[in-house]
């Protein structure tokens, strides 16, 4: 497996920090600002569109009977929401033929 960069929230907050000019403080206490709201508004059922970036889309999956791989012997996997992610026309096309 390849060793990619990750990008993190200090990161962001760094990248805010050298392009607009905030304090480091200033930038990270942004950046905590933006993903509690993007957490808060997906915590109460609200999908999270970004423009230009992507959907963050809240899935319900129902309960359904699954297997352990190792060993064959079936688990029931209960009811659940999922956050997926769906990538904006313009991502997709940044991407494409990347690998």
């Amino acid at each position: 497996m390849e060793n990619t960069p990750t990008l993190t929230r200090s990161g962001l907050a760094d990248a805010l920090h050298r392009k607009v000019g905030l304090s480091k403080s200033d930038a990270l206490h942004m950046v905590e600002q933006i993903l509690e709201r993007m957490t808060d508004a997906l915590a109460s059922g609200e999908n999270v569109k970004i423009s230009k970036f992507g959907t963050f889309l809240l899935n319900d999956k129902d309960a359904r009977v699954g297997r352990n791989p190792k060993t064959g012997e079936e688990a029931t996997v209960s009811a659940r929401r999922v956050v997926t992610f769906r990538p904006s026309e313009g991502l997709r096309m940044r991407f494409a033929g990347v690998r």
